[in-house]
This record gives structure tokens, C-alpha cells and sequence, in this order.
């Protein structure tokens, strides 16, 4: 069930463009997701906030950096949650962490993410948090792109669940995009 509330809401801010787009990984798009549109937008982050609560039960969070960190500190606030964060890599000054934040070994942690498309990042920080010792089943996203995310992820033992998919957010396109 798509999450119409969080559809309009991304659409009224403009996070949805069209058009020809370069992806992280390297693909082409005729369709945008603006991460940092909806991530800088108290409406959005307070309709993530609320959607992301509700799905996480009493799990440790943990945000993938950097498109995760704003999600996953409005739904800490949102929760009363404390959560980590995963770097894409450890840092080469201070204290060197990939996790930032209190982990306990075995602990239970689902991964917030913006958006997902292959799911690399987010499996890079489930395996970042695992080598932690912390126990990764779940990855939540805002907007899955639905272009082999889920199935990679679940090669990886995690299980994808998005708050809205492209489908829901195309599904009122322009006629010359192909959703």
C-alpha cells in the first residue's frame, strides 16, 4: 500500500524531477529522486519520521552517511531510539570509527537509508555493523527504485522494506517518461 501522504509530499517539494540524470552507480535515469530536496524538508522528514517509527519496533537504528543521517535522527527523536551511524569508510583522523556511536556486541540494528537502487551502500553498512557485532536483518528506505535493490539486498540476508517504490512515485508521470 503506497503511502500517499509521503507521495504528495515529495511531489509538493519538488523532490521528483524529470528529465536525464547520471546515478551514483553509474546508470542514467529519466527520473530523479532529490535525496537532499526531501531531507532538508521538516513535511518530509516529519512523514518519514512517523512512517520509519512505526516499522521499528525497539531495534537499535543505524543511518547509512550520509543521505541516512537526517532520516535516522528524526526517527530517533521520533522514537526516544538511540542509533549509530555507518561511515562509507572509517575515518583517517581522530578516532578512526566506520561506526559512529554506542554499539553493543549482538545487538539487533535495522539500517535507515534514503534511497535505494542497487542497495550497495546499504549492504556496505550492514556489513560494517555486522564486523561491529551488531545482528542486520532489515534495511528501511524511503524510495526504492525498484532496480535490484531488494534482490541484492536479500543475497546479502536482508530484507528490504520502502517506504514508497518508484511505481508509487511515477505513477502520475508526464507521458514521455517510462517509469
Amino acid at each position: 500500500m503506497a503511502n500517499q501522504e509521503l507521495i504528495d509530499a515529495l511531489r509538493e517539494a519538488d523532490a521528483v524531477k524529470y528529465g536525464e540524470f547520471e546515478l551514483s552507480h553509474g546508470g542514467t535515469s529519466n527520473y530523479y529522486v532529490d535525496k537532499y530536496v526531501f531531507e532538508t524538508d521538516p513535511r518530509c522528514l516529519e512523514l518519514i519520521a512517523g512512517a520509519f517509527a512505526e516499522r521499528v519496533a525497539d531495534t537499535k537504528l543505524a543511518g547509512v552517511a550520509l543521505g541516512g543521517v537526517p532520516m535516522v535522527a528524526v526517527t530517533s527523536v521520533e522514537t526516544g531510539l538511540p542509533y549509530v551511524i555507518a561511515r562509507k569508510q572509517a575515518k583517517e583522523y581522530g578516532t578512526g570509527n566506520r561506526i559512529e556511536g554506542e554499539l553493543e556486541d549482538g545487538e539487533a540494528v535495522v539500517v535507515i537509508e534514503d534511497i535505494a537502487t542497487t542497495g550497495q551502500s546499504a549492504i556496505d553498512a550492514a556489513e560494517a555493523l555486522r564486523e561491529a557485532g551488531a545482528v542486520v536483518e532489515r534495511v528501511l528506505v524511503v524510495v526504492d527504485r525498484e532496480e535490484g535493490a531488494r534482490e541484492n539486498l536479500a543475497d546479502h540476508g536482508l530484507e528490504l522494506e520502502a517506504l514508497v517504490t518508484a511505481s508509487d512515485l511515477l505513477a502520475d508521470a508526464p507521458e514521455d517518461i517510462d517509469g
